[in-house]
């Protein structure tokens, strides 16, 4: 049973992450902004007594970040996994109508808020066994396929993700600590609209098998949810 946190567990890729986690037996943080309204949540809790704890977690504010922390240590002596999934897009935008909040707001939770929790939650992912912070990132993050203009809060915050996971790689390492960012896919959710080609239960399933063979050698690699590299 490993012990895992997962942030923007109430939807999307972070609910599928959380309940497959929870039928394979692991133990399960699910973080959240809203706990309260977090009605799926609630229901797998009901399913898996003893197995998972709602947490609030808002990564724009390193209030809520330490508060997090501070809660979780004391619910686990250790922690195995971070899967830093919670994530934002601003629809709409276009070049000439751009606005520095979007893509201030972007960044503290999409690069900011990522790295921060990974820094606070060290001490504890020191303790975990085969400890792994999995950045959930996008290849829109990616230079190298940047053909278009579009979504750029969101497209430049992964871009800073994608640095971000390369720095904490380097520090986190020699605490036994690996780091390393994901695609999962364009996915049908909320997000990623109801076009999207794959399920959630597909790209969580090829995400968790990237999760389980991590290796130190792994780290501040940039792979899809098949385990694909994907270029910088």
């Amino acid at each position: 049973m490993r012990r895992i946190l997962v942030t923007g567990a109430n939807r999307g890729i972070g609910l599928e992450f959380a309940r497959q986690l929870l039928a394979r037996g692991d133990r399960v943080y699910a973080a959240c902004r809203h706990p309260g309204r977090a009605l799926a949540l609630t229901e797998l809790a009901a399913a898996h007594p003893g197995h998972l704890a709602i947490l609030p977690l808002d990564l724009a504010s390193e209030r809520s970040i330490h508060e997090l922390a501070r809660e979780l240590a004391g619910l686990t002596e250790a922690l195995d996994a971070l899967i830093n999934n919670a994530g934002v897009l601003i629809g709409g935008e276009r070049f000439g109508a751009l606005g520095a909040k979007a893509l201030i707001d972007s960044f503290a939770t999409n690069a900011a808020g990522p790295l921060l929790l990974a820094q606070a939650l060290a001490p504890l992912l020191a303790k975990g066994e085969r400890a792994t912070v999995l950045n959930v990132t996008s290849e829109l993050g990616s230079l190298a396929r940047a053909t278009r203009f579009g979504t750029p809060s969101y497209a430049i915050s992964k871009a800073a993700l994608n640095m971000a996971t390369r720095q904490m790689a380097h520090a986190l390492a020699p605490l036994g600590i690996s780091a390393l960012c994901v695609h999962p896919g364009w996915v049908r959710t909320d997000m990623g609209g109801a076009t999207a080609p794959l399920a959630p239960r597909e790209s969580v399933a090829g995400l968790i098998r990237v999760l389980d063979a991590v290796t130190a050698a792994d780290a501040g690699r940039f792979l899809d949810h098949t385990g694909a590299e994907l270029p910088w």
